[in-house]
């Protein structure tokens, strides 16, 4: 009770004005009030464009602002007109665990000479991620797979999941906990005020959304134009949105697997849909029984899903995904294929531990409570596998949040009147459709722009109609008067 109480005061001091009496009161001011030594990113891209970083000091448990400190590297691009300027745009690229210095600069192409001119662009790696006192829980493997085909394959997966969690704890110890979509949100407050504004406008995608609208909730008075592109439900955020990814997922194999059949002259995978999902469902069949040795790789089961996972969901990945799979059936088959460079780059991502898979999952972690029984989850893969035959046991399988301790916070309830522009696909495979429906409800004060037919994920930058009016709300401030739908081809 005593923690919840402290914890409340520095929240409240918090969307006060740098340097008040209530921020002194809780020990807050020394972070509003930094002075941040902008210097070269060091980053050939970066510093080609002109940007500037700069670390921001925030400490890491805001409930003892006098206890150990953390840093958080921000990028700045100049706002084009310093007449016009309005302030600060931060963003966020989602993840959880995505780095985000480079976004900005990844965006700038697509926002309009006005927006340009307004804000200062604002690129962040969050807490515990890339140049930001990263989390490095050192993991052997990626812990996003697939649990395979029986119960001694899933038995691997609960060990591996467990053996995951227990490195985290032992490689970051006590500060842990600490590396939170909350605690994010307050960093973002501390950099308004280091930076001297009074609020922040927001881009953020997929997860950003998530975090943008914590903030939101959080900080209502410090948000300005906020943009929440593929939006995720603040309810179902955590093992639920990842259940819900699997129809979506199930159905753009479909819609590669059509894309496949045409080329059959190219991927010989099957001259149609049927054919297709079978080569794949064999494929996976096949390195279950005996995992398919590919340059230094081999790979089973329970990483094969994971590769697809990570190629269906975006048509322009299509070709990429379709010569992997006759790279790896070839291979299968006893020929001497040397993977392609990107085929080897993405099994090293999946068959050794990548610093930001172990920060997705800390995060994600740390925010919401799994559930913990081995047996549910082994249910669900089971009762998945008829209607979800390539992603069920991929989706359902069992991850390292079920054996990590219990957040030290309660999750944010996502529910105000505050504006915001939630673009979202209705084919979106990775936040599906319905989650920004609910992120709008839970929003009443948002617009929400629909991208019909379409199996995208990030609708900022790719869809025009949906570019324009984010440009238009971002150097206006005025939302749309309705939600609407884009026109697309």
């Amino acid at each position: 009770m005593l923690r919840r109480a402290i914890v409340s005061a520095a929240l409240f001091a918090s969307v006060l004005a740098p340097g008040s009496a209530a921020a002194a009161d809780t020990g807050l001011d020394r972070f509003y009030d930094q002075a941040l030594d902008w210097k070269p990113c060091g980053t050939a891209d970066l510093d080609d464009a002109g940007a500037q970083c700069a670390d921001v000091t925030v400490p890491l448990d805001y409930a003892d602002p006098q206890g150990r400190t953390i840093t958080v590297t921000i990028s700045r691009l100049a706002a084009t007109d310093p007449a016009r300027r309005r302030g600060i745009m931060l963003s966020n690229p989602g993840g959880p665990g995505g780095p985000g210095l480079n976004m900005q600069l990844a965006f700038r192409p697509d926002y309009s000479p006005d927006v340009l001119a307004q804000y200062d662009l604002i690129g962040m790696d969050p807490r515990g991620v890339g140049r930001s006192t990263p989390i490095t829980c050192r993991w052997p493997v990626a812990g996003l797979r697939s649990a395979g085909a029986d119960a001694a394959d899933y038995a691997e997966s609960v060990a591996t999941q467990a053996d995951l969690a227990q490195r985290c704890r032992d490689t970051t110890g006590a500060a842990l906990p600490y590396f939170n979509t909350r605690n994010t949100a307050r960093d973002m407050d501390v950099i308004r005020a280091a930076l001297g504004e009074q609020r922040i406008s927001y881009l953020g995608g997929s997860y950003g959304t998530y975090l943008g609208a914590v903030f939101i909730q959080m900080f209502p008075e410090r948000s300005d134009r906020m943009v929440l592109d593929s939006a995720v439900d603040p309810r179902r955020y955590g093992d639920a949105m990842l259940r819900d990814m699997g129809p979506a997922n199930e159905s753009a194999l479909d819609a590669w697997a059509d894309w496949t059949a045409e080329r059959d002259g190219e991927y010989r995978l099957g001259t149609d849909r049927g054919r297709v999902r079978a080569a794949v469902t064999t494929l996976i069949e096949r390195a279950h029984r005996q995992p398919i040795r590919i340059g230094a790789h081999q790979v089973d089961d329970e990483v094969l899903p994971a590769l697809l996972f990570d190629l269906v969901a975006n048509p322009k990945t299509y070709g990429v995904l379709a010569a992997h799979l006759r790279q790896l059936t070839d291979a299968a088959d006893g020929l001497p294929v040397p993977p392609s460079p990107e085929l080897d780059e993405a099994l090293n991502g999946r068959l050794a531990g990548q610093p930001d898979d172990a920060q997705t999952w800390a995060i994600m972690c740390n925010d919401v409570p799994a559930p913990r029984d081995p047996l549910g989850y082994w249910n669900a893969i089971e009762a998945s596998r008829s209607t979800l035959p390539v992603f069920g046991p991929f989706v359902h399988n069992i991850r390292p949040c079920a054996f990590w301790a219990d957040p030290i916070e309660t999750p944010t309830d996502v529910h105000n009147a505050s504006p915001a522009l939630i673009l979202q696909a209705t084919g979106d495979p990775r936040t599906v459709y319905e989650s920004g429906l609910a992120l709008h409800r839970a929003m009443p004060g948002s617009r929400l722009i629909t991208v019909p037919d379409q199996r995208i994920h990030g609708v900022f930058g790719t869809v025009p109609c949906a570019t324009a009016a984010t440009n238009t709300y971002l150097a206006d401030g005025v939302l749309p008067e309705r939600d609407f739908t884009c026109e697309t081809n």
